[in-house]
């Protein structure tokens, strides 16, 4: 049975697309991605759930909204290569030696290194994007928008080609920050209790 109306966090899809809009005017905006990257970790350390992921991820949301309310996935199931725990602690150390990469090049424009006005695709491809900062702030400040703001949309581009493909939702299998937060709360759930007392799905939903 269908529930009726929608819940109030269905619509933080919003959110996305005010992100990346926001930081194609002003790259500075980019900073705001960090809210993304630290809620999910705060919900995971306090509470030992997964609730950020499974309802209020704006990215989420939106790959729900493109995949299922617009019909626009394909539905097919993920490879079982793609769902393995090598593979996706495997990119989890993958994503964040990109993110530290991104601080040590923002530590160099803070020594005096020339700024680079870039956004990289893919980890590979720069794409110019001065138009986006205007020199206000500390170069430090925007190097390190640009480089985030290069990791938050090479991974939308890839959530949405995976939900072309897959299933609505399927990036969500693989997101760095989903298995992040799937590891913390395994380590905080008690041995003696199990997570089959607490809630395997809740927890733990990219297995």
């Amino acid at each position: 049975m269908r529930t009726r109306g929608k819940r109030w966090y269905q619509y933080f899809w919003i959110f996305s697309i005010v992100y990346f809009s926001l930081g194609f005017v002003n790259i500075l905006f980019a900073w705001l991605g960090m809210i993304c990257f630290l809620t999910p970790l705060a919900f995971a350390l306090v509470a030992g759930n997964k609730d950020y992921c499974n309802h209020y991820c704006d990215r989420g949301q939106l790959f729900q909204l493109l995949g299922s309310r617009l019909h626009l996935s394909a539905r097919n199931e993920l490879p079982t290569w793609l769902r393995s725990r090598r593979f996706r602690y495997g990119f989890l150390a993958f994503f964040l030696t990109m993110f530290a990469n991104v601080m040590v090049v923002s530590y160099h424009a803070a020594a005096g290194a020339p700024l680079r006005e870039t956004v990289t695709l893919f980890w590979l491809f720069d794409v110019p994007w001065s138009w986006a900062y205007s020199g206000d702030g500390a170069p430090w400040a925007a190097q390190f928008a640009f480089g985030f703001y290069s990791l938050m949309l090479t991974s939308v581009i890839i959530g949405i080609l995976m939900m072309l493909r897959y299933r609505p939702r399927a990036w969500c299998v693989i997101c760095p920050m989903g298995t992040m937060t799937q590891a913390i709360c395994r380590a905080k759930v008690p041995k003696e209790m199990g997570t089959a007392a607490i809630g395997e799905r809740s927890i733990c939903p990219n297995d």
